[in-house]
């Protein structure tokens, strides 16, 4: 993931040298919690937030779907197996 085009997708690249020089990448960006961003020099409490919401939509969009429970019955087993 490029951490540059996404600081311009929430419109908060200026933050792009400070991600950079703490070697922020994009497994580390989805664990960013407010207290980093704070230590990143995120000290607007308005950018944080957008940070931290982009955070969270990059998680959710990204997450693979929850698998599908296949019922007992229907998943080939004998009832004298299941026992």
């Amino acid at each position: 993931m490029d951490v540059a085009e996404w600081l311009r997708g929430v419109g908060l690249e200026k933050y792009m040298p400070a991600f950079r020089a703490n070697d922020i990448d994009g497994e580390v960006l989805r664990r960013l919690t407010g207290e980093d961003l704070r230590e990143l020099g995120v000290n607007s409490i308005g950018h944080r937030r957008r940070l931290l919401d982009g955070i969270v939509a990059l998680s959710t969009a990204e997450a693979p779907p929850a698998p599908t429970p296949v019922p007992i019955a229907a998943s080939g087993l004998s009832a004298a197996r299941r026992r």
